[in-house]
């Protein structure tokens, strides 16, 4: 009774002590001011662009700046988006966001969970890290490079893909005017860019798994397959569910680099198979549509996404609320 009791008066004390401020707590605060400033500049002051959304803007007065023509610009209200939401093309732009999305989501968590159990298992540890490193090497590649290469593979005329096809006794493809081959490789560019930088995650998490667990199954005679099932992937079930509900929240946008630079310009007559909102977007700006139109597009695109995520999470939520990011 004593000791509890010298325990309960002890804990005040405690908890006071917790409560100063310390010099780790100066030391973290300092790293963080660089990231704070960073998202206070491009990320929050820029959401006061959500007003020209709501606005057809125009130049009231030349000799002011931005901000007073913004302000003294018409209100339309929702005239904006239903621009956007009317235009012909957009069944098209929507169908195939969602269609590569839905492909993207699932063979980013199938092939980079395969992957990492793969590698996880390899004994030798300078041929695990040097696989690791040669399937992360494209994730440092920008797209403006990657599309230079898919360029020297698929020219009509000295491309390495037709070259092959000759050899075999083929004929050249115009691959920059057959649509019907650019899904196939709009989802191999993906894969090829995204894998190694995924399969990395997850490899984290395996190295972080208890390893007497293994030793427990080898023991009962468990073989790989099994050890991956019944170990590997339950222990994976956290992050899998993470990296899907993240997925999922992107499912209204697109990889802009890999629908507009490969496809060079993502022009007639591949446009019905590549047409994604980034790409609309884009092709939005740089036409004479007016600045307002360009904001509801972009607005519209971020609060169907956020929609999405929040609601993913919902569900996670109620299947599994320890699983839930939110």
């Amino acid at each position: 009774m004593r000791a509890s009791t010298k325990e309960t008066a002890a804990a005040p004390h405690l908890s006071k002590k917790r409560r100063r401020w310390r010099r780790d707590d100066t030391e973290l605060s300092l790293l963080a001011i660089p990231t704070v400033v960073w998202y206070i500049l491009f990320c929050y002051l820029p959401m006061f662009g959500i007003v020209l959304a709501f606005k057809n803007y125009k130049i009231v007065d030349a000799g002011r700046n931005f901000f007073y023509n913004l302000m003294h610009s018409e209100w339309v209200g929702i005239k904006n988006f239903q621009y956007f939401l009317n235009l012909r093309d957009f069944p098209r732009i929507l169908r195939n966001t969602l269609l590569y999305n839905a492909v993207f989501i699932v063979l980013d968590i199938v092939l980079p969970v395969g992957a990492a159990i793969m590698i996880g298992n390899i004994y030798s540890k300078r041929k695990s890290k040097t696989y690791q490193t040669l399937m992360f090497m494209p994730h440092f590649m920008s797209w403006v490079v990657i599309s230079y290469f898919v360029y020297a593979f698929l020219v009509t005329d000295k491309g390495l893909l037709n070259a092959i096809l000759r050899a075999f006794g083929g004929e050249n493809i115009n691959w920059y005017f057959e649509p019907k081959y650019w899904p196939a490789i709009l989802i191999f560019m993906h894969v090829w860019k995204v894998l190694g930088y995924s399969m990395v995650v997850y490899l984290a998490s395996i190295t972080g798994v208890d390893s007497t667990l293994y030793e427990a199954a080898v023991l009962d005679g468990a073989s790989k397959a099994q050890q991956a099932r019944f170990i590997t992937l339950p222990s994976l079930r956290p992050i899998i569910i993470m990296m899907f509900i993240m997925s999922v929240g992107h499912i209204f946008s697109s990889d802009f680099g890999l629908f507009y630079q490969v496809t060079r310009g993502a022009g007639q007559p591949l446009t019905p198979v590549v047409a994604t909102f980034d790409v609309k977007i884009f092709q939005m700006v740089t036409t004479s549509v007016k600045l307002g139109q360009n904001a509801a597009a972009s607005l519209f695109q971020a609060v169907i996404g956020c929609i999405t995520i929040l609601t993913a999470n919902a569900i996670v939520r109620k299947v599994d609320k320890n699983s839930a990011l939110i």
